[in-house]
């Protein structure tokens, strides 16, 4: 038999989630990069500390497709 919840929100929000250090986010804050369908990364604050913008994390990127294909070796027969 399963016991009856008063209420069904608190049923459902696990322990660990503290509403309390979650203040100051904005709903909907990303919503039309998510509808361009571009990707969403949260970086840790170290690495987010030696690129100073979007731009700066592609470009790192870019270079390291570049050098992960020059790593692999030609299977072309």
């Amino acid at each position: 038999m399963k016991k009856e919840v008063e209420n069904e929100m608190e049923d459902e929000l696990r322990p660990e989630y503290d509403l309390a250090q979650m203040k100051g986010g904005i709903r909907g804050k990303y919503v039309e990069r998510y509808r361009k369908k571009t990707n969403l990364v949260l970086l840790d604050p170290d690495v987010a500390q030696a690129f100073p913008n979007d731009e700066a994390v592609n470009d790192a990127l870019r270079l390291l497709i570049q050098v992960a294909q020059r790593q692999q070796p030609n299977t072309i027969t």
